[in-house]
């Protein structure tokens, strides 16, 4: 398949403005079928609604996507105490099969097919939803904000790769590796950049856009968080110059990642044109032969190892997944419980995360971790908590419902388990952050501690903002090396220690030889790194995935 991909037209989507815009009955191609019930969940009590067992699961071989940071919890409003804290409630879903599912590859020529049962039988292979529909909510070639801007050109079959020209006098020397001064050339010149890096970024995508304006659509229509993410590249980039095989890891998942958004390999050449111009027109004096070669050469491996990525991944994966709600639960005011069931088999491991696209944000995507271990269902839960001006998060608190289809980019992330190394384990969630730790704790589980002990921190402000204490309460009755501490920062109550989430943990002592887990708001990982190094945790040690936001 490579990374050019066939631009389908799609059929008139019609985005109803209630909940649950995009239920599987509307899906061009589809026949129609009978309109079902949502699966909705009721709202919480006000008191304390515990989990029944959760029966321990079978492992699962699974192969191993700037992003809407979470804010610390909001303070909450005057309520009435609750006793412990308000679990989350599972979902009306269907009922897991006893076996894992097996998912039929597409046909290559897509045609109308009968919509699945909602309820697969135990062992039954689950249908994909949407083959009939592979335009829905595609953001590219031929979609309906695509043609508002008159890019016609983009349903045409995309042109041969045509190598960028090398201004005379670079000649082949552009296409060698980088040298050392070469990238001390590249460091120099991002630190003279850096104070001018919103005007420099601008200008680059203004120059893709006015002279390759084919390729517009692939962009959100706000393009303020896309030109941090570039400058936060590069950096990246540079900064790992001096370890090539990290370098090479976080292109390779760059390059696995750009499939979603519709990036083709004939794309590269005219964007390095565009970048080798803005950074000449903002380095000023600084900017000499030496330095433009310097950065023909590392963006010529950038593009390399990027486009070698995406080729690689294309032979066994798609670019994107499609994913139907079929269970949202509102556990807070502010947090929901969303439930996912992808149109074909999703590869993750606990400790993820995916970026998600909804259909009422076209182009914008975001990171949400999973907060289980892959399960035998092939559904995926996520948690999600909507912060101020917060596009996704918002829409998939307040509007998504079950019945609407969302996309998938590919499961990333380095918080993943080693098994081999039998190390114990320390875990800080705090709010939200709590999903990946569950899905952590259930994956040892899964496998078998083998003698490792499992500590949890779970920090949130107030006791009625620890939704998920009931399920982390129930894995640790069923399993004695597992420990769990609720931690309040701005209440107190009997058992549950109090203050911020990085002290409480201080406060235990010595943590040399374990691996640390973090996963939160960004500030409170950062201070929970710097107490758990105190605390005897090595810095390679210590796994989160802050770098990603």
């Amino acid at each position: 398949m490579g990374t050019r991909q066939i631009a389908v037209k799609t059929a008139s989507l019609r985005v109803r403005a209630g909940r649950g815009s995009v239920a599987v009955a509307a899906v061009p191609g589809l026949p129609p079928v009978a309109p079902e019930p949502p699966v909705r969940v009721a709202p919480a009590e006000p008191k304390a609604l515990a989990l029944g067992p959760v029966p321990a699961r079978p492992a699962s071989p699974v192969a191993e996507p700037a992003a809407e940071p979470e804010p610390a919890a909001p303070e909450a409003s005057e309520a009435p105490e609750v006793p412990a804290a308000a679990a989350v409630v599972a979902p009306v879903i269907p009922a897991r099969p006893t076996h894992p599912p097996t998912v039929p590859a597409p046909a290559p020529d897509p045609a109308p097919t009968p919509a699945p049962a909602p309820t697969p039988a135990p062992g039954q292979a689950i249908e994909p939803l949407f083959t009939g529909a592979p335009g829905l909510n595609w953001a590219g070639p031929g979609d309906h904000w695509s043609r508002a801007w008159a890019l016609d050109t983009l349903g045409e079959p995309a042109a041969p790769a045509v190598p960028a020209p090398v201004p005379e006098g670079l000649g082949a020397a552009a296409g060698q590796p980088p040298t050392a001064r070469d990238i001390e050339l590249i460091r120099a010149t991002l630190t003279v950049i850096e104070p001018l890096a919103d005007r420099a970024t601008a200008h680059f995508y203004a120059l893709i856009f006015v002279h390759h304006p084919e390729v517009r659509a692939l962009f959100p229509a706000a393009m303020d968080v896309q030109r941090d993410r570039l400058f936060r590249s590069l950096l990246m980039a540079a900064r790992s110059a001096d370890d090539p095989a990290g370098l090479t890891e976080y292109l390779t998942r760059l390059g696995r990642g750009h499939r979603k958004y519709g990036t083709l390999t004939g794309h590269y050449g005219p964007v390095g044109e565009c970048l080798v111009a803005a950074l000449e027109k903002y380095c000023g004096s600084h900017w000499d032969a030496d330095t433009e070669l310097a950065w023909r050469r590392v963006y010529g491996l950038i593009a390399k190892v990027m486009t070698d990525a995406a080729e690689e991944a294309a032979k066994s994966s798609p670019p994107w997944w499609q994913a139907e709600v079929v269970g949202h639960q509102a556990v807070t005011s502010e947090i929901a419980v969303l439930t996912l069931r992808p149109d074909q088999a999703y590869p993750y491991r606990a400790g993820q995360y995916a970026t998600l696209e909804t259909p009422w944000w076209p182009r914008v995507w975001r990171h949400f971790s999973f907060a289980t271990a892959p399960r035998p269902d092939g559904l995926i839960t996520l948690h999600v908590k909507a912060v101020p001006a917060g596009w996704v998060s918002n829409a998939l608190v307040n509007r998504a419902a079950p019945g609407d289809v969302l996309r998938l980019g590919p499961a990333a992330g380095s918080m993943r388990l080693d098994h081999g190394r039998g190390a114990d384990l320390v875990c800080l969630g705090g709010g939200t952050g709590i999903a990946p730790i569950t899905a952590l704790v259930e994956e040892v589980a899964e496998h078998g501690a083998a003698g490792r002990s499992v500590d949890v921190f779970y920090g949130a402000r107030r006791q009625e903002e620890l939704y998920g204490l009931e399920t982390l309460r129930g894995l640790a009755g069923r399993h004695p090396w597992l420990t769990v501490h609720p931690v309040l920062s701005e209440q107190q109550a009997v058992g549950l220690l109090a203050g911020e989430l990085p002290d409480a943990v201080s406060r235990y002592g010595s943590w040399a030889g374990r691996d640390a887990f973090l996963s939160g708001p960004p500030a409170m990982v950062r201070r929970a790194k710097q107490a758990l190094a105190r605390a005897g945790v090595t810095v390679d040690r210590i796994h989160h995935d802050l770098d990603a936001l």
